[in-house]
């Protein structure tokens, strides 16, 4: 008797019965022999936050056993959090930049330039204070503004742009103060709005100040912004792949036009934070200021190369350097190793993102 080659029914769904076994099996076991180091990698690849989190947990926990309660104290974890109120503002226009694969070197001319502008028209022309501070916010506006038609319609590097007009924002900036500051004094007396960033009140034990409570609510209104709106999605597709976010129809130069537009505003709020944190208008203030933006970005996880990062992931890098600091001061560590350690958390910040972004380890 002649054997049949032809499968019936039953045998052609053994088969695929065991082939998806084996499938599975196969799937099951390449997940099982994944590294540990690879296990880690995916982890932090989708939760960029994790290890800035991580970073911020330790750090608290070192220096509450290298300086004890005075570090854990209500009154000095308050502090902390308003010497990174600036900062951390500022960061947040800085993380909305480098999102979109840029870099903005300009953030603290730009601050320094409105806080100039608000302290001249309130005192210096008496104006009344609601209406400087809506021309402050213009000043930053316009500023970013310019950044952005350098980027988008001359088509220039953001690092060459903001260099440039970092430069002709101090410039205007010393120009338009004839390098002379406001004393707190006339600015209470004519302005005290002004100041409203720096006051303060108590809550069980510690000081907030409403700069740092608006500062949180910013943070809070950008992360919404970029994770439940179309611009944000738009934000990060630009930044992700360019050239693919046009194919789908996403007008890029429009989106990066309004990045650095809203990143000017930003800086135009934090310099109204300055005023209320130092009382004063100084036009030497900030020089600084755009290099701890960059520093509070990439400790908080957000990529350099743009498309990958958390608005909240910032404030976590800034309460990083701002932890280092205090903790550092509390120890009775010098300055300058102060900076040291801020050096040496940029590096790591850097080569962890790096890692990440491998597509194997």
């Amino acid at each position: 008797m002649t054997q049949s080659n032809q499968s019936g029914p039953r045998d052609v769904a053994a088969h695929e019965h065991v082939a998806n076994t084996s499938a599975g099996q196969v799937a099951r076991f390449e997940e099982e022999a994944l590294s540990l180091g690879r296990r880690i990698h995916r982890f932090f690849h989708a939760n960029p936050t994790a290890a800035p989190a991580l970073v911020l947990v330790a750090s608290v926990l070192v220096f509450m056993l290298l300086v004890g309660e005075r570090f854990l104290a209500p009154f000095n974890l308050s502090l902390v959090l308003q010497q990174v109120t600036i900062i951390g503002t500022l960061g947040i226009a800085q993380t909305l930049i480098i999102l979109t694969m840029g870099i903005d070197l300009s953030v603290g001319a730009i601050m320094v330039l409105a806080s100039v502008v608000m302290g001249r028209m309130a005192i210096d022309f008496g104006l009344p204070p609601s209406l400087a501070l809506a021309i402050g916010l213009l000043t930053g506006a316009v500023c970013g503004l310019l950044n952005g038609t350098l980027v988008t319609r001359l088509k220039l590097p953001p690092f060459i742009a903001t260099l440039g007009t970092w430069n002709i924002f101090f410039a205007l900036n010393l120009w338009y103060s004839k390098s002379e500051a406001i004393r707190s004094q006339d600015i209470e007396a004519t302005a005290p709005l002004l100041q409203w960033g720096g006051t303060a009140f108590e809550l069980f034990g510690a000081r907030f100040t409403y700069g740092s409570i608006l500062m949180i609510v910013m943070f809070c209104a950008v992360w919404y912004a970029l994770n439940w709106t179309a611009w944000g999605r738009h934000v990060y597709a630009t930044g992700d792949d360019k050239d693919a976010a046009e194919l789908a129809g996403i007008r890029t130069r429009r989106v990066l036009l309004s990045v650095y537009i809203v990143a000017g505003v930003i800086c135009a709020i934090a310099a109204w934070l300055l005023i209320g944190r130092t009382g004063s208008v100084s036009p030497q203030a900030g020089y600084t200021a755009n290099l701890d933006s960059i520093t509070a970005v990439v400790i908080g996880g957000t990529s350099l190369f743009g498309g990958r990062g958390s608005i909240f992931g910032t404030l976590i890098g800034a309460l990083i350097v701002g932890v280092f600091r205090n903790g550092l001061a509390l120890a009775g560590v010098d300055v300058l190793w102060q900076e040291f350690t801020v050096g040496m958390l940029i590096i790591v910040a850097v080569t962890t993102d790096q890692w990440i972004r491998r597509t194997s380890a």
